[in-house]
């Protein structure tokens, strides 16, 4: 198939070459037709001039860049006066709530702040969070990966420090950001870029938890990989890429970008938990019968079934998330009429690196006794509910259902 590209929600006004947009001195006026806005408006205006020029910088700024820092609890402010030149760097606020992990964000009230290349795209001087930019998520990648029917909205960068998923700063900050902002849409920038980063990716302690994430939800890999990439590209050139989309939904680059890597990170790619191509015993479920008069028992009974998961609730743990202390895996296998576990399989819950060890495990159980039915030996699908308990390895039995 012959390979899509979207370009997503950059600002015309930030691609290096292109020229500046029209000059809209209508939207500063039409913000000062709200009276918090006015207010904060005169307040500001001659701090932020004094800020500026105390920096060097040229006041009102026509272009602003936005890169957060989830881990880092960061939100750095960059400007500059023309659109060839490099950005400088203004300020950076502490980002003063975090919801969710590390990740993108997928589904509606899933908590998570998002992770890729934004915009703003709403100016909101009556919201309930003081006063609020909002951000283009979904934006075209989203589009592609996030949940269908309810991918989620509603994120801004706002004040109030609270959230459930947004970027909150203090209310001063917020309204610094606020002006800035809307110096900078009347002088023509429409899109004003919003770069959501999980780490910053040349402070060790950051990146090692990234590292530490990746290896457990390899999913999440070429998302990091390409985040790191344009991360890095900025830190060089002081100048955003162009950003595309496939039509797998992933962010694209050129080569120039993937170049502006340091040279001890160009070849280094967050290695995911390799997962194991395991093979499948040919079984036809079709002879599981739907009930039997008595189940599959572990050999010993209850009590040695018993101790075996204590066993691997012990054996398990290291491989706990960081952050986590316990973890609900849902598995599933058959016992066939020879007392053979055939084909365990996750079916919810855990992380990569958690659940490929609980597999290998799984497949070295011993026999069982198979089940019975009508005094003959069948076999029989098992569903388990595994608890892996940083704390505590006494609460790591649930019932087996078929």
């Amino acid at each position: 198939m012959k390979r899509i590209f979207l370009l997503i929600g950059l600002l015309t006004a930030v691609i290096a070459g292109m020229s500046q947009m029209a000059y809209q001195p209508g939207f500063a006026e039409s913000q000062r037709n709200f009276p918090r806005v006015n207010d904060i408006l005169r307040k500001k205006e001659d701090t932020l001039a004094k800020q500026f020029r105390e920096k060097g910088l040229q006041w009102p700024a026509k272009y602003i860049y936005l890169r957060s820092f989830k881990y880092d609890s960061q939100l750095e402010v960059w400007v500059k006066g023309e659109a060839g030149k490099p950005f400088q760097h203004f300020k950076t606020y502490k980002v003063c709530a975090m919801a969710g992990t590390l990740g993108p964000k997928r589904m509606e009230g899933d908590f998570q702040v998002p992770e890729g290349f934004y915009h703003i795209n709403e100016f909101n001087p009556r919201s309930e969070f003081h006063l609020s930019l909002g951000l283009n998520y979904p934006n075209a990648s989203d589009r592609y990966l996030s949940d269908a029917i309810q991918p989620g909205g509603d994120i801004y960068i706002h004040g109030s420090c609270v959230t459930t998923g947004c970027i909150p700063i203090m209310d001063a900050q917020i309204e610094e950001l606020y002006v800035l902002a809307t110096h900078a849409k009347s002088q023509g920038q429409d899109f004003i870029p919003v770069h959501i980063f999980p780490v910053r990716f040349n402070v060790k302690r950051s990146t090692e938890y990234l590292n530490r994430y990746v290896r457990d939800f390899s999913d999440y890999t070429p998302l990091a990989t390409s985040l790191k990439e344009v991360f890095y590209y900025f830190e060089k050139y002081k100048k955003i890429p162009v950003i595309l989309v496939n039509n797998k939904g992933e962010y694209v680059t050129d080569e120039e970008v993937k170049k502006s890597l340091p040279i001890g990170e160009r070849n280094v790619i967050i290695t995911p938990v390799v997962k194991k191509v395991r093979k499948k015993v040919p079984f036809n479920e079709n002879e599981i019968p739907n009930t039997v008069h008595k189940l599959p028992e572990y050999p010993g009974g209850s009590d040695a079934f018993r101790d075996y998961l204590k066993k691997l609730n012990n054996d398990l743990v290291p491989f706990l998330n960081e952050e986590e202390h316990s973890a609900y895996v849902l598995v599933e296998f058959i016992v066939d009429q020879k007392g053979k576990v055939l084909n365990p399989r996750i079916l919810k819950g855990g992380n990569d690196l958690l659940n490929e060890n609980l597999l290998d495990a799984l497949e070295m159980m011993p026999d069982w006794k198979p089940a019975i039915r009508e005094g003959k030996d069948v076999p029989m699908k098992l569903k388990q509910t595994i608890v892996v308990e940083a704390k505590s390895a006494t609460s790591v039995v649930s019932a087996l259902s078929h």
